[in-house]
């Protein structure tokens, strides 16, 4: 199966947001409730960077950026967030996206690719150390989820080599 990973446009939000969706309704990988409306959606995530996978033409993925801090120093250090639709993920498009961020991340000047993930997220995390993340901490029973159990949290980061 081809995959194409191309920038997200806003006509793409339909299908990014049916993924997010499905997600919050069906995984257990975040601790939002709902899918927000594309403005606040848009709020939160930077301008650039934003990519989705597509295959046979059908949206399957997507990986965007978050600022984490509003603070001119932290400027290069972004949260990296990726969602595969679930009759896709182990084809490694997780993979393809995060590869093709990290490059273009760069490109931006961007330095630093958090993540923060629940640490149930095994396949997430073995993904993300393959790309170059390493873990750098975690917190236990940080919140609970939707069905009411206490998750732990991961948190990674890829430092990039080229900007320092």
């Amino acid at each position: 199966m081809d995959i194409e990973i191309c920038e997200m446009k806003e006509y793409d939000w339909p299908d990014v947001s049916n993924i997010y969706t499905w997600w919050l309704e069906n995984g257990n990988i975040t601790f939002h409730k709902k899918c927000p409306a594309y403005d606040d959606w848009d709020k939160g995530h930077l301008k650039d960077c934003r990519f989705i996978a597509k295959a046979e033409g059908k949206t399957v993925g997507f990986c965007v950026l978050s600022p984490t801090s509003q603070r001119e120093a932290y400027k290069g250090v972004v949260e990296i967030s990726i969602y595969i639709q679930k009759e896709f993920t182990g084809m490694k498009i997780g993979q393809m996206l995060i590869e093709k961020m990290i490059n273009e991340s760069e490109k931006k000047g961007y330095w630093t690719l958090f993540a923060s993930i629940f640490s149930i997220n095994k396949q997430c995390i073995k993904m993300l150390e393959k790309c170059g993340f390493r873990l750098i901490g975690y917190r236990e029973k940080i919140s609970k989820d939707k069905f009411g159990v206490w998750q732990d949290i991961t948190y990674m980061e890829r430092r990039s080599k080229n900007i320092m």
